[in-house]
């Protein structure tokens, strides 16, 4: 990892050097997750490699399940996988070179830049230390809070390492879970339900925004990226737990037996976990069609850039329907908290949204050649790993061996992001000519 950030020559673009070291974590993830220490039972290679991949990219779906199938170190390992993935492997491999007191190079900075979506490298080191002391922190505290509610239940030893591993999936926002059912058997326990969400949220919300929320009391001093996030990630919230209410209130087999209190709790928690968190207090293969049909639409959104998370992201989808909503109103340019949009930005959410759902369509349309299973079924699982959230109807472990690289690859690009991907196959070629207008008639 260190020999890659120190290659002075590398002929790699920056989202080639992502997408390169993502590939090598997984890849050593597998080997791990393969040796028969790891696991109970024999595991295959496709499968060391599915939920290494999944591991990794911070997504959630399995094809075996995480309690059963792996031994405590097997499950020490995914922890650690989920641990790098979330945070980023560049933002290790930093963190390792200033705790040896070494300095850190131009290029290095560059890629955190990259890694990270910033603009500018400024403060680029300073928000590094910030991210990683803040998810130990949280991360910590969580565990503690946690085992206060498992310790009693399962004992000392399984109680505090079932709190350390949930509290690490949650707050980077992997949705892996010790038991079968994710977290259904406490759907009304206030504890895990607050302490999950509040996790995945703050993991999801992105890290520049928890850095200037540190540094910034009023709303007012917040910069607009902040602002929209906190804004658009308040509404769509709102919106989602509501909805999913009304939709699943009475359906017998999620919401409609249980009581008002499990109920509330249930459409809080489904509400929020669709934001990549992917941990679930409700079967999802007894849902409504409307209701995951909807689902999609929010994992397809994801949460904040520069997180934990991934999808498209609550930027660029906001910014989009700021967008559309301002050329219906005949507005030549788009405003938000009174500040203007540039153009590079709105196209660039264009790009993203067009180029992830090229993926997304793609595979989802391979796998429904390659699965024989129904298709609305086939599109969940579809856009659940693009946005690496981990939601499944239950189809996952029935992916045939062709059907499971597709998903693989969905996750990967999920998590780099597509446009990542995009720019590391692509060859960036900037016009030398200036073309006359021309008129297309549109619509």
């Amino acid at each position: 990892m260190n020999l890659l950030l120190k290659l002075k020559d590398n002929p790699l673009t920056p989202p080639q050097i992502l997408a390169a070291g993502f590939f090598a974590i997984i890849s050593l993830g597998t080997i791990l997750l393969k040796l028969p220490i790891s696991t109970n039972a024999p595991l295959s290679w496709l499968d060391a490699a599915f939920t290494a991949t999944s591991a990794v990219t911070v997504t959630g779906l399995i094809v075996v399940d995480t309690g059963t199938a792996f031994t405590l170190f097997g499950q020490t390992v995914l922890m650690i996988l989920i641990q790098i993935g979330g945070l980023g492997f560049l933002t290790f491999a930093v963190m390792s070179i200033i705790f040896l007191g070494k300095k850190i190079r131009l290029k290095n900075r560059l890629l955190m830049q990259e890694a990270l979506n910033q603009n500018t490298m400024g403060g680029i080191v300073r928000l590094i230390r910030v991210l990683f002391y803040f998810a130990i922190s949280m991360e910590l505290i969580a565990a503690l809070i946690l085992s206060f509610r498992w310790v009693p239940e399962y004992g000392l030893g399984f109680g505090l390492f079932t709190s350390l591993f949930h509290a690490v999936s949650a707050f980077n926002n992997a949705g892996f879970s010790l038991w079968a059912d994710s977290l259904s058997q406490y759907i009304g326990d206030p504890i895990v339900n607050i302490v999950i969400t509040l996790l995945f949220v703050s993991g999801g919300i992105g890290f520049t925004v928890i850095y200037e929320l540190m540094a910034r009391k009023k709303f007012r001093a917040l910069t607009l990226h902040t602002k929209v996030m906190l804004v658009g990630t308040l509404i769509i919230n709102v919106v989602a737990v509501v909805l999913f209410f009304i939709l699943e209130v009475n359906n017998p087999n999620t919401l409609g037996n249980l009581s008002i209190g499990e109920q509330l709790w249930g459409s809080y928690f489904q509400g929020l976990t669709p934001r990549t968190a992917g941990f679930n207090s409700l079967d999802y293969s007894q849902m409504n069609d409307g209701t995951l049909l909807f689902t999609i639409l929010l994992m397809f959104i994801g949460a904040g850039s520069a997180s934990t998370a991934s999808g498209i992201k609550v930027t660029t989808f906001i910014i989009i329907v700021l967008a559309v909503t301002a050329y219906l109103r005949g507005h030549s340019e788009v405003f938000a908290f009174r500040s203007r949009i540039e153009t590079d930005v709105i196209l660039r959410s264009l790009s993203i949204i067009v180029v992830g759902l090229f993926f997304v369509f793609f595979s989802i349309f391979l796998l429904t050649i390659t699965e024989d299973l129904p298709t609305l079924q086939v599109v969940f699982e579809g856009f659940s790993a693009f946005g690496t959230v981990g939601l499944s109807t239950g189809i996952t472990d029935q992916l045939s061996s062709l059907g499971r690289p597709i998903i693989m690859l969905l996750m990967f690009i999920g998590r780099v992001g597509p446009l990542t991907i995009a720019f590391s196959i692509a060859r960036k070629t900037p016009p030398r000519i200036s073309y006359p207008k021309g008129e297309i008639f549109t619509g």
